[in-house]
């Protein structure tokens, strides 16, 4: 269901000719004598001249681009014959003079603050490293390590069962293990070493682990992990120190497709899969997103508040390579002028130890330039109205960033009221298929309430009839890609791989890109309002309309009453109709009572439509179902209350059961 509304304008760039990403459009609009004056006009450009856009996007390399006429699928090989290294990029981009001793990394716990440096990883190319890691310098440093000598680089936090952990690891049977002592959270140090036990029990191809001490405390007991004689086992300090500090980063020039990160789907329907993610693919996605999206440079400080497993991690640490940059008009050149946006890594709860302002606490005192988090921080605030700005400096502070879930109209309204109003707020969207962006933030275009700002350059995004493919502008529908871009995966790790690729992305429509989300693309301001997953739809009386539109109202009305919920569509082989099912969690010090049901359904007729209103609304037992990465499962709970088997990996079994319980009691 389309709702027709014209969306409110909350903030416009007072100067948006001084942007990287008008300076961008200047550069392109000169060499290739262009008649376009607006992001539009770019954005038209660059998904229509794919050869060429991704080409002045990475001018400064002299590499040779994708071939114009290259399919979507196979997957095409970009920049063909270059040869390059992710982390030497990262720590020396190309055109700079590096200041090996300047800050490039700050990492922050709920107790305190550490510098990091540089080091190199003994492995070969293709070996598989893996870190069962927070985020904090020593898996930053992992990381680079590894993927300098062509190693791939897998990373899980913590944070996860052994099982959710050995479900993704067993398949990629990594070499290298960097491990965590424990975890701080919620001000409390918590032992992971039992976990990691079993994780290296299991982990049969693994020949060392390296044990990192990131409760100080904490006894490592490294014996503890040496379940087997082939298996070394050793403490990180001891690691460093062992390689020769005389010796040069050892960077392995590699072909721009060679594997660099595995990341996992949520596993709703089965194992996750893993994903492989090339180097230049992601370096130069990442460039385009940080530099002329964001506007980040050399001057920026990035915060995003992220585990190792999620994607934004490995997105948010690509910062490293984003460069200051000027044009010169007179010469239509490009000046580097310096390297590096500085990078802070937090680990721990975000409302620690100064409750619902120990983040924007830290945003103040470390000048943090843009920051990142997911909705579900935002709406918190809001709910609690919480309004940073009141009490803090936060001047410096020029961007926020929410992804995860669809960001609430009204959560859109409240950030400007509660953190300065010159900032560009940027609800993204994109995902671990992609390692990046579809739906980013734009410093030359407007901000809208409920809506992410664009299509990202070069992602041929658009919006088609689930049932045809064919394009229906301005209406609800399939989020689709139509033409190739690097960041496309390489393929899926283990037997089949390319046969799961293809049909997790391009079975659904020929030759397509099928994302499976639901979405809008307004035809006026050409932003796009997400509406949930597609598989997750709902579809009473025949009426489509996403899980979005549900939260948003309950965030927007009943924020401090409810703390979580999920709407999915009920369909058993028995029923004539589908019947819309809302469950949610109450906050703590509220009751779930028949008043507020009546209340809710209320609202929902009243803010969306008739066809909208739950006819079944319940409290949820046992929570809402999550993947590891925090992200509500809709399908599995759609799948169970409809009375289809699920193989489902989640991260707390308990709320499934619940669900399963429910559904046998009203069959």
């Amino acid at each position: 269901m389309t709702m027709k509304l014209t969306p409110v304008e909350l903030w416009r760039h007072p100067d948006p000719h001084s942007t990287p990403m008008f300076a961008f459009l200047n550069h392109v609009r000169n060499k290739y004598q262009l008649d376009i004056n607006d992001y539009p006009g770019l954005w038209d450009w660059s998904t229509k001249n794919p050869s060429d856009f991704w080409e002045q996007v990475w001018h400064f390399c002299g590499i040779r681009v994708l071939p114009p006429d290259a399919p979507i699928f196979p997957r095409p090989d970009f920049f063909a014959g270059a040869l390059l290294n992710f982390a030497e990029n990262l720590l020396f981009p190309e055109n700079v003079d590096v200041n090996e001793s300047s800050t490039a990394v700050i990492t922050v716990t709920e107790v305190t603050a550490i510098f990091g440096q540089q080091a190199g990883l003994n492995c070969e190319r293709r070996d598989v490293v893996a870190g069962f890691v927070s985020n904090h310098v020593e898996s930053l440093v992992a990381m680079l390590g590894a993927v300098a000598v062509g190693a791939i680089w897998t990373g899980i936090s913590p944070d996860n069962g052994v099982s959710a952990v050995l479900d993704r690891l067993v398949q990629v049977e990594p070499k290298v293990l960097f491990a965590d002592n424990g975890t701080i959270y919620n001000g409390k140090p918590w032992s992971s070493m039992d976990k990691a036990a079993q994780i290296v029990n299991e982990l049969k191809t693994l020949q060392l682990v390296v044990l990192i001490k990131n409760i100080p405390e904490a006894q490592l007991q490294l014996q503890h992990l040496k379940s087997r004689d082939s298996v070394a086992v050793t403490e990180y300090e001891n690691f460093l120190s062992s390689s020769s500090a005389h010796e040069p980063l050892r960077f392995e020039q590699l072909p721009p497709a060679h594997p660099l990160y595995v990341l996992y789907s949520s596993g709703t329907t089965g194992l996750p899969k893993a994903i492989v993610h090339t180097a230049q693919g992601t370096l130069i996605q990442h460039k385009k997103e940080h530099m002329l999206h964001c506007s980040m440079d050399s001057t920026s400080r990035l915060l995003y508040y992220t585990t190792t497993s999620w994607m934004m991690w490995h997105w948010s640490v690509s910062a490293l390579a984003s460069m200051m940059l000027n044009l010169d008009i007179s010469t239509n050149m490009f000046l580097f002028e310096a390297c590096g946006s500085t990078i802070v890594l937090y680990s721990g709860s975000p409302f620690k130890p100064h409750g619902y302002l120990s983040l924007p606490r830290l945003l103040s005192s470390l000048n943090v330039t843009h920051f990142g988090t997911s909705a579900t921080y935002l709406t918190t605030l809001e709910a609690n109205r919480i309004y940073p700005s009141a009490s803090l400096d936060l001047s410096h502070l020029q961007a926020i960033y929410s992804t995860a879930s669809p960001l609430p109209p009204s959560t859109f309204s409240f950030v400007y009221k509660a953190f300065p109003s010159h900032i560009n707020l940027g609800s993204i969207t994109g995902g671990t298929d992609i390692i990046s962006l579809f739906g980013a933030p734009c410093s030359i275009l407007p901000v809208y309430a409920g809506e992410i700002q664009c299509c990202g350059l070069g992602m041929a995004v658009d919006v088609v009839d689930s049932i045809s493919g064919e394009r229906t502008p301005g209406e609800d529908g399939e989020l689709v890609c139509t033409k190739p871009f690097p960041c496309q995966p390489l393929t899926f790790w283990g037997p089949n791989g390319e046969d799961k690729y293809r049909a997790s992305y391009f079975e659904r429509f020929a030759n397509v890109w099928h994302h499976g989300d639901f979405v809008r693309i307004n035809a006026c301001t050409g932003g796009l309002t997400m509406l949930g997953r597609s598989d997750g739809v709902l579809k009473p009386s025949g009426v489509r309309f996403g899980s979005a539109e549900i939260y948003n109202v309950l965030t927007k009305f009943f924020g401090g009453e409810v703390k979580d919920a999920v709407c999915v569509g009920r369909r058993r082989e028995t029923d004539r109709d589908e019947t819309v099912c809302l469950f949610v969690v109450m906050c703590e010090g509220h009751e779930f009572t028949d008043e507020l049901c009546f209340k809710i359904q209320r609202t929902i007729r009243t803010e969306l439509s008739p066809r909208h209103v739950p006819a079944v609304i319940e409290k949820a037992g046992n929570g809402i179902p999550r993947t590891d990465n925090g992200k509500k499962i809709e399908v599995a709970v759609k799948q169970i209350l409809s009375g289809v088997k699920t193989n489902a990996s989640v991260a707390n079994p308990e709320s499934l059961a619940w669900f399963q319980t429910w559904a046998a009691n009203h069959n």
